[in-house]
């Protein structure tokens, strides 16, 4: 295969200090050595067929042209016909990944002193029309007019072969339905189980698995491909509610189906009629998100999604540890076993995080984090308006963490009916254990509070019965005013500071005490030199 490409390469090495001349042959020797080691299953195939959309569509969009049944790609200037052959030596390995319906022809020519690669036959324009709308630049903004067209044309056309509409041997509904767009077809499996509706393909040839999966997409449903366990064979499915995301015509063909096995006594009335709830009135599912569902649970919001597919549990998964979160602190994960669903969960903590990575986030991270909590906000809302403050709440508490800072801070606040100045000159933060190895967060902060400076020092912990953060201090009677006096500066520091009035206590003994919970604490997560100490001690006790 790599035969083909010695001439250009030959030539680049000769020419290799001309920077222009590097360039020209990058990007084609990158996607030949990506596409090679797809080939060889060393690279993903559905991402380097993605990566190879993007490039190739790139060079397209700049200085290539578009026809109805020619999709070329113009060369010029110096060594142009090294360049076009080692575009065309991917263009052949490329083939070799794709199925046949949509294998292409591919040569050069030359035409005034230029140099072309072509891809030629409906197969040409059919493929890339699938790479405009599956790889995310070339389809997320599009990147010429030229796609636009491509976009135009894909519809994907829904049959349903009601003679398929069968019982089995060991009474599982299932009937035939095909997908097609463009005369690409792909005939799956609709199988009706206890729990769910299944739509899948399956098949020991990988690159049909690819593109029955890409025609999943294109019909509005998120999927991945994924393999049997040590087989040579790989399978794409979805379940109810991700083919409940999926088009009108989508939704029409199961809901046949569906209506048929009632019709016939295979499936329960009341089963089914959730099932075609769903089915009709269609869910309102984020792209690439399953359907997470988010409410509140004695109060607590709860985010959480449920399969008994394990490799769809892993996906979420790795992309919330992708996303730049942590399990057993933002996420905590249970696989699916003996039939029974699995679940990964985003606690408080986790929504929180990826709330801030949204806003303060780089690259893909920032991405992720910023379509997961647009998501969970959308179904948040859906939910009613108690569970979208609560969910809201939470992500803007999540955005304000780091986003202050203690150096320079001067405030003005109301505690007891009188007004106190606030003026901040110093701070730490340390994780401490206990004589019993309970682990202790001490935040120290020194500060002006009406001209009187004073050191004060609050102690989180975790409460043993219920786990709840809890922070306390005491008063200092040798503090100028006494007790009273210190406690009530105390309280405008931290109220100035939180927003959040503490709660103050008078002992029997004299003593007086002054308590905060996780809302004061999240108040100080928002000043930049508290920040890390308190994320480290939430990690090693656990969230509440």
């Amino acid at each position: 295969m790599f035969s083909t490409a010695i001439i250009p390469i030959y030539c680049l090495a000769k020419n290799c200090a001309d920077d222009g001349i590097v360039r020209k042959f990058a990007t084609p020797a990158l996607e030949l050595v990506m596409l090679d080691k797809a080939l060889n299953n060393k690279f993903d195939r559905k991402e380097a067929l993605l990566l190879f959309g993007e490039m190739y569509a790139t060079a397209v969009a700049g200085d290539g042209t578009v026809g109805r049944r020619l999709v070329k790609l113009a060369v010029g200037g110096e060594l142009s016909g090294g360049a076009a052959l080692l575009r065309l030596a991917t263009l052949h390995l490329l083939n070799q990944l794709l199925p046949k319906e949509l294998k292409f022809n591919v040569r050069i020519y030359v035409d005034r002193g230029r140099y072309y690669t072509a891809a030629t036959g409906e197969n040409a324009k059919r493929f890339m029309r699938f790479l405009a709308v599956t790889a995310p630049s070339a389809g997320g903004e599009y990147l010429s007019d030229k796609f636009e067209e491509f976009v135009k044309e894909v519809k994907v056309e829904v049959r349903l072969d009601k003679d398929s509409i069968r019982l089995t041997k060991k009474g599982r509904v299932v009937a035939d339905l095909i997908l097609s767009e463009g005369g690409v077809a792909v005939k799956y499996n609709v199988y009706l189980r206890d729990d769910a509706i299944v739509l899948q393909f399956q098949s020991t040839d990988r690159s049909r698995v690819e593109l029955a999966a890409c025609l999943f997409r294109l019909a509005g449903i998120s999927a991945e491909v994924s393999k049997l366990g040590d087989k040579d064979e790989w399978r794409v499915e979805a379940t109810t509610n991700r083919l409940a995301a999926g088009s009108k015509e989508l939704r029409d063909a199961l809901a046949e189906i569906v209506r048929k096995a009632v019709e016939n006594g295979w499936v329960e009335a009341g089963k089914a009629e959730g099932w075609l709830e769903k089915l009709e009135g269609g869910l309102t599912l984020r792209e690439g998100w399953p359907r997470y569902y988010v409410g509140l649970v004695m109060g607590a919001l709860v985010v959480i999604y449920r399969s008994t597919d394990p490799v769809s549990i892993e996906d979420e998964a790795r992309r919330f540890r992708e996303m730049g979160l942590k399990e057993g602190v933002h996420f905590s994960v249970k696989m699916p076993e003996g039939g029974k669903a699995g679940y990964v969960s985003v606690l408080k903590e986790g929504l929180a995080y990826a709330a801030w990575l949204s806003d303060y986030g780089s690259g893909e991270q920032q991405r992720l984090a910023a379509e997961f909590v647009e998501y969970i906000l959308q179904r948040a809302k859906e939910e009613g308006e108690e569970v979208y403050e609560k969910a809201r709440k939470i992500i803007e508490e999540g955005k304000a963490r780091r986003s202050l800072r203690l150096e320079g801070f001067e405030g003005v606040v109301e505690v007891n009916g009188r007004k106190h100045v606030v003026k901040v000159i110093g701070w730490g933060a340390e994780l401490e254990e206990n004589w019993s190895g309970k682990k202790l967060l001490r935040i120290r902060i020194t500060a002006e509070v009406d001209g009187v400076e004073g050191n004060y020092m609050i102690t989180f912990s975790r409460r043993r019965a219920d786990n709840a953060v809890e922070g306390r201090a005491t008063a200092s009677a040798d503090a100028p005013g006494g007790r009273e006096a210190d406690a009530e500066r105390f309280s405008a520091l931290i109220k100035a500071l939180t927003g959040r009035e503490p709660r103050v206590y008078r002992r029997s003994n004299g003593a007086i005490e002054v308590v905060c919970g996780r809302e004061h604490l999240d108040g100080f997560a928002r000043y930049a030199e508290l920040a890390d100490a308190i994320e480290e001690w939430l990690e090693k006790t656990g969230q509440s």
